[in-house]
């Protein structure tokens, strides 16, 4: 998963919570994500991309680290 904005991503399916590691070190939970989203994600090209037009859009979120 090369990305220039996505280090690597955690999804913990019982809480449905999308975890982003971004190349910066910075950690955000993306929450009430569903399978379906994760999967897309998964199978993106461009994991900034779809970060930025699917999931940051739709999803509250909030920085861990």
């Amino acid at each position: 998963m090369p990305s220039s904005v996505v280090n690597r991503f955690i999804y913990f399916p019982d809480t449905e919570i999308l975890r982003i590691i971004y190349q910066s070190g910075a950690v955000y939970d993306y929450f009430k994500v569903p399978q379906t989203i994760i999967e897309k994600f998964s199978a993106a090209k461009s994991k900034g991309q779809f970060l930025n037009k699917v999931i940051k859009p739709r999803f509250k979120y909030t920085k861990i680290s």
